[in-house]
């Protein structure tokens, strides 16, 4: 049972990343920076990346260890940020966050192989 739920908390990454970058596609920063319920969304799908990544880390250790290239650490610490520290959330980096680090970790999601989870 134990490959099917890291293949789900996997899943449950890869989802919270596409939705968010589907939710500022076509806006500008100043259109995010306007717009509280997409800012919301995201940090949302932020913290369940940051979440399933904890459990990966906490429950798949051997799997992180096999996948350093993935970003385990960072995913945990913007969760936390988004969870714990709620009216200090830096919407720049946020913003930078869905342009640049989320499509990275999609890729790298796809780069892993399919009989390793």
């Amino acid at each position: 049972m134990k490959p099917t739920r890291l293949k789900d908390y996997l899943g449950h990454i890869r989802q919270a990343v596409e939705e968010a970058c589907d939710f500022v596609s076509g806006m500008s920063r100043e259109e995010f920076q306007n717009d509280l319920r997409t800012q919301k969304a995201v940090e949302m799908n932020l913290v369940v990346i940051g979440e399933a990544a904890s459990r990966v880390m906490d429950h798949y250790a051997e799997f992180t260890q096999r996948h350093p290239e993935l970003p385990w650490r960072e995913m945990r610490g913007m969760r936390n940020r988004m969870a714990h520290g709620y009216f200090e959330i830096n919407l720049d980096v946020v913003w930078s966050t869905v342009q640049t680090a989320l499509p990275a970790l999609l890729a790298q999601l796809d780069a892993l192989p399919d009989d390793d989870a």
